[in-house]
């Protein structure tokens, strides 16, 4: 089992995401994620993509650079590039699998990210997704949540409703409560030590950490 993916996407990059590599990460650069990490003196573990964001002498140096290069037909594709950097690090097994430039101007494409965490969740996996101001996972077992420097936790259901939900450590507690689509009484929570654990019974809910 590899110790930790961290997949670049080309949704919003910028020198915060490069303090989030270690030494010992396998490295995956989804399309134009792939020029940034090489821009930043990154060598891609393997690129993956259509390469359509690319030009043709920056697709020249990603086959030179990165240690595999696979390249699909922008047209003829099931996936976005993101997804295939995605199943790709899932078929690896890592211990641990983060990505990275996943959020941008593209609702549609951010959201489609969101939901990618619930295939790393079947796959007992645990994943998150992380840009400047914001730490996204999902759960439907116990979490155990550290508070790094982003002082809200949102609780948003992603199944239909998520049931049993019980707080420790927080400003805000819940006790065997259930949260549906649409209900906002999850936002802005607070943590009151260093940690606190989110427990549930039934369903997939998404752990949100942010700061402004």
């Amino acid at each position: 089992m590899l110790q930790r993916i961290v997949i670049f996407a080309g949704g919003a990059l910028g020198d915060w995401s490069l303090g989030l590599v270690r030494e010992s990460d396998t490295l995956i650069g989804a399309d134009s994620g792939a020029r940034f990490l090489l821009q930043n003196g990154l060598a891609p573990d393997v690129a993956i993509g259509d390469f359509d964001s690319v030009s043709e002498e920056e697709m020249a140096l990603i086959r030179e650079k990165s240690g595999r290069t696979i390249a699909c037909d922008p047209i003829d594709k099931d996936y976005t590039d993101t997804e295939m950097a995605f199943r790709l690090a899932l078929d690896m097994k890592p211990s641990e699998l983060l990505l990275i430039g996943a959020l941008g101007t593209r609702f549609d494409h951010s959201l489609a990210n969101v939901h990618l965490l619930a295939l790393a969740d079947a796959f007992g996996i645990p994943a998150q997704i992380i840009d400047a101001h914001n730490r996204i996972r999902l759960i439907s077992r116990t979490c155990v949540l550290e508070r790094v420097d982003h002082p809200q936790v949102s609780l948003l259901p992603l199944s239909e409703q998520v049931t049993g939900i019980t707080l420790s450590g927080f400003q805000y507690p819940l006790n065997n409560a259930t949260l549906t689509i649409g209900q906002s009484i999850g936002i802005s929570n607070v943590l009151l030590a260093e940690s606190g654990t989110i427990r549930l019974k039934e369903g997939r809910l998404l752990v949100i950490q942010s700061r402004d």
